[in-house]
C-alpha cells in the first residue's frame, strides 16, 4: 500500500503524502491570499468612505444604484477572499486538510471573480463622472479583459498545454 502510494506521489513529481501535499498547497495558497486579501480590503474600505463624502448626494440616482452594487461586491469579495482562513480555523484538527485546501481554493477564485466585477463597478462609476458613459463601458470592457486574460485564461490555458504535453 505505501509503494503504491509512494508511485503515486512520484508521479506528480514530488515523494509527499496526501498530508504533506495538503500542507504545502494550503501554505503557498495563504501566500496568495495575502496579496488578494489585501488588495481588496484596501479598495472596499476605500468604497465605503465615498457615501460619507459631500458630493455623494449630487450623484445620479444610476450612479448611485452602481454604487451599491460595487460596495455589495467589494463586501462579497472581501468574505470569499476572508472564506479560506475562517474555514481552515473551523476544521483545524478534524483531519480535513486536503478537503479543507480545495474548498479554499474554490472560495479563492470566487473571491477573485468577485475582486473582478468589484474592478469593473468601480471603474464604471469612476469612469461614467469622468469619460461619459459610451467611453466608460468601452474602458471598463477592456479592463475586465485585461484583468480576465491574466488572472484566468492564461492559468487556463497553461493547464491544458501541460495536459496535452503528459
Amino acid at each position: 500500500m505505501a509503494d503504491d502510494e509512494n508511485a503515486r506521489s512520484a508521479s506528480r513529481g514530488r515523494d509527499e503524502t496526501e498530508e504533506e501535499r495538503a500542507d504545502r498547497k494550503w501554505r503557498d495558497l495563504l501566500q496568495e491570499l495575502r496579496v488578494a486579501q489585501t488588495g481588496v480590503q484596501i479598495l472596499f474600505g476605500f468604497l465605503l468612505t465615498v457615501a460619507f463624502q459631500p458630493r455623494f448626494a449630487d450623484l445620479s440616482g444610476t450612479d448611485q444604484a452602481i454604487y451599491t452594487v460595487t460596495v455589495m461586491l467589494g463586501a462579497a469579495a472581501t468574505g470569499a477572499l476572508v472564506g479560506p482562513v475562517a474555514l481552515h480555523r473551523m476544521v483545524t484538527g478534524k483531519r480535513l486538510k486536503p478537503q479543507t485546501v480545495d474548498w479554499a481554493s474554490r472560495l479563492t477564485l470566487l473571491g477573485l471573480a468577485l475582486l473582478v466585477c468589484t474592478m469593473a463597478s468601480a471603474l464604471l462609476l469612476i469612469l461614467r463622472l469622468v469619460v461619459g458613459d459610451t467611453d466608460a463601458v468601452w474602458l471598463v470592457a477592456l479592463m475586465v479583459a485585461w484583468f480576465v486574460l491574466w488572472w484566468f485564461v492564461l492559468p487556463v490555458w497553461l493547464r491544458m498545454r501541460e495536459r496535452d504535453r503528459s
